[in-house]
């Protein structure tokens, strides 16, 4: 159940029957030849298809993140820490005044795991709720399922690009690139950052074969179905 396809009134009458909801978390940034929404596009799609038959609404992605690393590409946009932590303290405050109760937050972006560390303090203050936060591309079962298929990936790299991430008419370079310092890295302005990084991939490949990465998506939907069942506490 998207909320983009429902009311109010529906939205209403779910909740005397039901209070679990998915939040999914994305960002707006560079990912090498893949779409800037990419981390958007991959967390809100997990949440649907892992969501699906529930009956477990999923609310939109909230498409910006933090992401001041690659600011010195174009197209992407960073929130502060502060602003975003605030924003997430509305959402989470939100839903629980409608009642919701259990909360899944599916996770497409590792600059957003501040929100993960303060997740502690809203849940402090409301301790009736339940959150999980879940970074649906390093979970167990799903990071498992690309190192079998790959060691080397990476931010960019192949490990992101679906067919729904790709952009039409622009092909992957065939390159297998060394992966970066990423330790290193973190110790550069946004400008230095894009001088080492170039097309912005961190290592690995930009390509494998949709084959292997429907495997690896099967994985993810499966372990995020599993959370949303049966991975309260």
């Amino acid at each position: 159940m998207h909320i983009q396809d429902m009311n109010w009134g529906m939205v209403e009458d779910l909740l005397t029957r039901e209070d679990r909801c998915v939040l999914p978390l994305g960002c707006t940034e560079q990912h090498a030849t893949l779409s800037l929404a990419t981390d958007t596009l991959l967390a809100e799609r997990v949440a649907r298809e892992a969501a699906e038959g529930s009956g477990v609404p999923v609310f939109p992605a909230l498409p910006y993140g933090i992401t001041p690393t690659f600011t010195a590409y174009p197209g992407t946009l960073s929130l502060r820490v502060s602003t975003y932590l605030n924003l997430l303290d509305n959402l989470l405050s939100g839903l629980h005044a409608q009642g919701f109760r259990r909360i899944l937050i599916v996770n497409g972006h590792g600059g957003n795991t501040p929100g993960q560390g303060w997740l502690g303090e809203w849940l402090a203050r409301h301790p009736d709720a339940r959150v999980q936060w879940h970074n649906w591309w390093n979970a167990p079962r799903t990071w498992a399922a690309v190192q079998r298929v790959d060691p080397l990936a990476s931010h960019a790299s192949w490990m992101e690009n679906f067919p729904w991430t790709r952009l039409d008419g622009v092909p992957a370079p065939e390159e297998r690139k060394p992966m970066v310092d990423v330790a290193a890295l973190r110790q550069l302005p946004p400008a230095r950052v894009r001088e080492v990084l170039g097309d912005g991939n961190y290592g690995g490949l930009h390509r494998r074969p949709d084959r292997e990465m429907q495997l690896i998506w099967q994985e993810a939907v499966a372990e995020t179905r599993a959370l949303l069942d049966s991975g309260w506490a």
